[in-house]
C-alpha cells in the first residue's frame, strides 16, 4: 500500500501534534513534566558533583539536536568532517550506532555491518574516511578510538548532545524544517531538552530551506550529487550527475528509503526528473529481506541504505545509490575557523 493511503497510526498521529499541538499531545504533558523533572534531577546531579562531566586529551565537537528524529546530523557531520580535513586536521568519530546488536564500544572497519556497528557510523567511516567508534558509553568509545588512533587532533560526536559525561568544546546543533515543533519535551511534543540561550561554543545549522527557529545560523545548502552502481559505490567509486540524470530514460524505477525523512529524498529525485516510483521504509530499516516487489525493474537508494546492501545481495537487479551534496555555507566555515582558533587548532 502506498504510504500516502496507509491508514495513521496513534504513533503518526501523535508526530503530527508533534508539530502543532493537539488533544493527543496534551493528554501527554504529565509525562512531559515528568521528563522535565528528571533531566533537572541530571542537571543537579552535575552541578552538585554527584555525577562528572569526563575528561579526553583532545577537543570533542558535538554534533547534536534538540528534536528526536532524524534532523540531517550525518550529512553535518560528514560536511564537518571535510572542513576538518581540509584543514589539515586529523579528527574521528564517535557514535552510539543506533539500531546494531549490542550496545558495547568496538571501533568500524570496511568489513564491519551495519548490524555490528550501525549504518550511520559505518557510512561516516566508508564516505568520511575517518576513524570511527560505537558506544553506547561514547566516552569509552572515544578512549578507544584514541587509543587505536593516537595521531587524532579532534574527536567529532555523531549525537550526543544530551550525553553529558561527553566533554564538548564546540556543539553544533542541526534543525531541519520543523523547528521546535510545537515546544513541547516528549512524549508530548519532539523536543528532548528544554532550549536554552545558545552559548559561544554553539553554531546552529538548518537543514532546511531557510532558518525554522529564532536561534541565530546558518542555513545549509543540499542537493544531489549524482548516483552511482551499487558495486561502484562499495569500491569507492564516486557519484556521478549524469549517471543520476541518464535514469529518467529508464523506466519502472523504484526509489527506496529507509530514512526518516524519505519524502525529501523522493521530492529531489522528482524535482531532476526522474519518474519513478517511491518505497518508504522505518528510518534505520535493517533490509533483512529485500523490500521491493520481485518483478522490479530497478532499484535508487540512498547512501544510508546502501551500507546494508552488499552487491551480491541484489543479484542481477540494477541498483542505483544517490549520494547528496551537503554544505553548511561560507557564513559556517568562518565561524568554524573562529571556534578553531579558540582551540588553538590550526584553522
Amino acid at each position: 500500500m502506498s504510504p500516502s493511503l496507509r491508514r495513521p497510526t496513534l504513533a503518526d498521529r501523535l508526530q503530527a501534534q508533534w508539530l502543532t499541538g493537539g488533544a493527543l499531545s496534551a493528554a501527554l504533558l504529565p509525562l512531559s513534566w515528568l521528563y522535565r523533572a528528571l533531566l533537572a534531577l541530571r542537571q543537579l546531579a552535575y552541578r552538585t558533583g554527584l555525577t562528572h562531566v569526563q575528561t579526553l586529551p583532545v577537543p570533542v565537537v558535538v554534533v547534536g539536536n534538540w528534536i528526536v528524529g532524524g534532523a540531517g546530523k550525518t550529512p553535518t557531520t560528514l560536511a564537518l568532517l571535510e572542513l576538518l580535513r581540509a584543514r589539515g586536521l586529523r579528527a574521528g568519530v564517535v557514535s552510539r550506532g543506533y539500531g546494531r546488536d549490542g550496545d558495547g564500544v568496538r571501533l568500524v572497519t570496511r568489513v564491519s555491518t551495519a548490524r555490528e556497528v550501525g549504518d550511520e557510523p559505518l557510512l561516516i567511516h566508508l564516505r568520511g574516511l575517518v576513524p570511527v567508534a560505537v558506544g553506547r558509553d561514547r566516552v569509552a568509545a572515544a578512549r578507544a578510538l584514541l587509543a587505536a588512533e593516537p595521531g587524532l587532533q579532534l574527536l567529532v560526536s555523531d549525537d550526543g548532545l544530551q550525553h553529558w559525561r561527553l566533554p564538548r568544546q564546540l556543539s553544533v546543533l542541526v534543525f531541519d524544517e520543523r523547528g521546535l515543533g510545537n515546544g513541547r519535551l516528549l512524549p508530548a511534543g519532539p523536543l528532548r531538552q528544554p532550549p536554552v540561550p545558545l552559548l559561544p561554543d554553539h553554531l546552529v545549522v538548518y537543514n532546511a530551506p531557510q532558518a525554522s527557529t529564532t536561534l541565530p545560523g546558518f542555513v545549509a545548502e543540499r542537493r544531489l550529487a549524482g548516483a552511482v552502481t551499487l558495486a561502484d559505490w562499495w569500491a569507492g567509486k564516486p557519484a556521478s550527475m549524469d549517471t543520476l540524470l541518464a535514469l529518467r530514460a529508464l523506466p519502472g524505477l523504484l526509489a527506496v528509503a529507509g530514512v526518516a525523512r524519505p519524502q525529501r529524498f523522493f521530492d529531489m529525485l522528482h524535482g531532476l526528473g526522474l519518474r519513478l516510483g517511491g518505497l518508504a521504509l522505518p528510518d534505520h530499516a535493517d533490509f533483512a529481506t529485500l523490500p521491493w516487489p520481485a518483478d522490479t525493474a530497478g532499484v535508487v537508494l540512498t547512501e544510508k541504505d546502501a551500507v546494508k546492501l552488499p552487491p551480491g545481495r541484489v543479484g542481477a537487479l540494477p541498483v542505483w545509490v544517490v549520494a547528496l551534496d551537503f554544505s553548511p555555507g561560507s557564513g559556517f566555515e568562518a565561524a568554524l575557523d573562529q571556534q578553531l582558533q579558540k582551540l588553538s587548532l590550526p584553522a
